[in-house]
Parts: structure tokens; sequence; C-alpha cells
């Protein structure tokens, strides 16, 4: 049996009770990649399952790029835990050869395409919930990305709704990724990396923005160690009143 930390497992308890992600009698479908994020969530929800108060079922599934990946291992993985998971084969990587422009950014294609899958998989198996294994270093890097080169305010919030009606919902998201890196490491659990990206095969631009983003973040928790503890806080407290918005600007 895996050992997952007392504090990655007191997070996701904690953020299940504040935002009621998962519920009695709850489905839930988990994005499973393979990589240290999502790897770490099907045993965080493994471990709530067991614990929890009340009964849900969850089921781990890999999207494949259709790259010749080979993913049998994470089966495997998930048999030797106890762990629902099924392999969904797809020609993205085909698709993105005839839909990405040369020079143009790929992270959002094959982020949209693998997520629609994800999508249409929970609704035709009779899943209610999708869960991501996004944590709060993704949670900030997305919100000074489209801060910074996109002039919007927003981020990843626990759960939201989709326009399908499909609840997805971020277990991970009160977490630091150095903590889902070391579950990995201290259970010498092998992980996906980003050798598996699709994008390595395309004459494509790399994401310069979130590469920028993640150094300009070190270096802001380097001056100041207790930013992303503030940046949490400040996502509870949010005072719309204070922004350019219309709907403030046009009050008598």
């Amino acid at each position: 049996m895996v050992e997952l930390s007392k504090k990655i497992s007191k997070l996701v308890g904690k953020t299940n009770a504040e935002y009621e992600l998962i519920k009695e009698g709850d489905r839930v479908l988990v994005g499973f990649s393979g990589g240290k994020d999502s790897t770490t969530l099907i045993h965080a929800l493994n471990h709530l399952k067991r614990v929890a108060p009340f009964n849900f079922e969850f089921k781990a599934v890999t999207v494949t790029y259709g790259m010749g990946e080979q993913v049998e291992f994470l089966a495997k993985h998930c048999e030797e835990h106890g762990i629902e998971h099924e392999i969904v084969d797809t020609e993205i990587f085909e698709l993105a050869g005839e839909k990405i422009r040369k020079n143009s950014s790929f992270c959002s294609f094959f982020s949209r395409m693998r997520r629609g899958y994800l999508y249409s998989t929970a609704q035709e198996q009779g899943y209610n919930k999708l869960a991501l294994g996004h944590h709060l270093d993704d949670a900030m890097e997305s919100f000074f990305m489209n801060f910074l080169y996109n002039g919007a305010l927003r981020s990843m919030p626990p759960i939201y709704k989709a326009e399908n009606g499909l609840e997805v919902i971020r277990p991970l998201i009160f977490c630091r990724e150095r903590q889902l890196r070391a579950f990995a490491q201290t259970n010498e659990i092998s992980v996906i990396g980003d050798e598996a990206c699709p994008a390595m095969r395309f004459d494509i631009k790399m994401p310069y923005a979130r590469e920028k983003t993640k150094e300009l973040l070190a270096k802001m928790e380097e001056d100041n160690p207790q930013m992303f503890i503030s940046m949490k806080a400040a996502f509870n407290n949010v005072q719309t009143s204070t922004f350019f918005t219309k709907e403030f600007l046009d009050r008598d």
C-alpha cells in the first residue's frame, strides 16, 4: 500500500468538506495521465473512499493521443491498488497535425481535446463528476498568466459546472506541486513526465507564457516565502466592487 502523507490527506479532506466536492452516491471519473499529479489524485481518492463517512465510487481513465504510447503499466498500477481503470484510445495526435499551424500554441489544443474525451466518457457511462489533478501552483500560474498576458482575472476554482452539466472538481487544489512530487518519489512510483507530451513531436513554439510565469512565481516566492499563503487567502477574499466593471461604474 502506498503511503499518503498526512498533509495531503488532510488538505484533500478539508477541501472536500469545505466545497462539498464529493458527496454520498457520487460517481467520479478521474483523468489519469500517469503524471505525478493525477497519480497522487487517484491514491488520495482511494484513501478518501476508505475513511469518508459516505459512499462514492470512482474510476481512473487514461486518454491516449494515438502516438503508440505504452500505458499498460498504468493499468497494472491501478489493478495492484484496487482502482478501477480504463484506457480510452484516440487519434488526437493525428488530428493535431491537421489543426495546429506551425509556430502556433499547442497546450490549449491538446488539453481541450483530452478534456472533451473525458467529458464524453463520463456522460456515456453515467458519471456525474470529473476529477482533475490541478494543484495550487497550477491555480497561481493560471491566475498570473491570465492577468499578465490575457487581460483577465481568473483562476481555477475547486468546483464548477461545465456547459454539459458535468461537475468538474479539483481535490488537490490546495496542495503544492512539491508535495505531489514528494509523494511519487517517497513511494517510488514511476510517473510519466514531459517526455510524453505530444507537442515534442511538432515543430511549434513552446509555451513561453507558462514558462515565464513559473520563473516569475519562483522568484516572487524566494523573495516572499509566504506569498502562496497570502494568494490562497486572496482567492477567498475577492472584492469585486474595487474593479473597473461596468456593473459598478454604471451606478448613480
